[in-house]
């Protein structure tokens, strides 16, 4: 099968990189995989290219409507001939539904990877495309039901395909992995929160400050390692420095060993004012981390109140403040506990190939209930 992903960027962000897992998965098992990206490849594109998976970019800059981006689709696309155009994000999906207006698509299925994707308008112009997609999927129960309830997707062309990780790249560490990670950071026995993701709004970073520092007035020890960068990264540091925590809180920028930061961590830690499925925090429970994290659209799925973590209300941070040092206070062997439940329920439910697996059954359906048949490949 010759399978076409359309995604709006392939940066730093979740569903970049599940998109360049799912490839390298789908490929792997016989396919041909071609990724374009809307906007510039960033890390996650290159990547995909040094794998040798053909990555294209539309060189359309962000936020700037481009119709020649739509120009060079046309072009990619009658070129190529796919079998299946899988579109990711709102701006790819609603091109992927534009371009289907000018060249034929045997199926044409699109991603939502958010419970709030865009503003009312993208959301208007999902409500009147909706008979040019064949299927959508959603990343979340909680996002799939928001998107039923507002009347942006009918609900018979939803349906939820959550995301996957590979669960093995985040459980097989080196027995001397985490002390190194924390030697090379230069700590000793101070508990470890991590938080992973981009500096922006959705993120609520001054939320998990003000909860941090509660905390640390407790315990002067505690320290907080942030990675990732993003367009608050600045104001993000300020308020650290404001909060008198210039020395406790760590800003690592992008990091290439999100792993091996993870099993360094002590505890992970979200406090995300809206999210679909977050990436991330499938991978800290992937690592055998116990979470705290607010509870906004599928977190809730990932992680088990008072089992393998703790749930907050969002822009609350006495009350996230409270749950970190709840999981601080728990004996080691109990945080441990919690860690591997968390694990076994992401092994069971987020892998990676069940992901995979989901969107190559669907592909195959679409094409059949429109009268197209191609052969399943063999498993290799």
């Amino acid at each position: 099968m010759r399978i076409f992903f359309l995604s709006t960027s392939m940066g730093m962000g979740g569903a970049d990189s599940l998109l360049l897992r799912a490839a390298q998965e789908l490929r792997a098992q016989g396919h041909e995989v071609l990724i374009v990206s809307l906007t510039p490849l960033g890390p996650m594109g290159l990547q995909a290219r040094n794998a040798g998976i053909t990555t294209e970019s539309l060189e359309m800059p962000r936020g700037v409507p481009d119709p020649r981006g739509l120009v060079r689709l046309i072009r990619l696309v009658r070129a190529w001939r796919p079998d299946v155009v899988h579109s990711h994000m709102v701006h790819a999906n609603l091109m992927a539904r534009g371009l289907r207006l000018f060249v034929p698509i045997p199926a044409l299925v699109s991603t939502i990877h958010n419970i709030y994707e865009a503003g009312p308008a993208w959301m208007a112009a999902y409500r009147l495309t909706n008979r040019l997609v064949d299927q959508m999927t959603i990343i979340s129960q909680a996002a799939a039901d928001r998107f039923v309830r507002d009347r942006i997707v009918p609900r018979a062309l939803l349906r939820v395909v959550p995301n996957g990780i590979d669960v093995d790249q985040f459980r097989n560490m080196p027995a001397d992995a985490r002390e190194s990670v924390r030697r090379s950071l230069g700590l000793g026995r101070e508990f470890v929160w991590l938080a992973v993701g981009r500096f922006e709004i959705q993120k609520d970073y001054p939320n998990m400050l003000r909860a941090f520092a509660r905390v640390h007035e407790g315990v002067s020890t505690a320290v907080l390692l942030l990675a990732g960068r993003g367009s608050l990264q600045a104001e993000t540091e300020a308020l650290a420095r404001e909060l008198g925590l210039a020395a406790s809180v760590r800003f690592l920028g992008v990091r290439n060993d999100i792993p091996e930061l993870l099993n360094a961590a002590d505890g992970y830690v979200m406090s995300s004012a809206w999210e679909g499925m977050p990436m991330v925090l499938l991978e800290a429970a992937a690592a055998g981390l116990p979470i705290v994290a607010t509870g906004v659209g599928g977190n809730h799925e990932v992680v088990w109140e008072g089992e393998s973590g703790f749930l907050v209300p969002p822009r609350d941070a006495d009350a996230l403040a409270l749950a970190m040092r709840r999981l601080m206070e728990l004996p080691e062997v109990q945080r441990r506990d919690m860690g591997e439940r968390g694990r076994e329920h992401v092994q069971s439910q987020y892998g990676l190939k069940r992901t995979v697996g989901c969107w190559e059954s669907l592909y195959y359906e679409v094409l059949a209930r429109k009268g197209l048949t191609l052969a399943p490949l063999s498993s290799p």
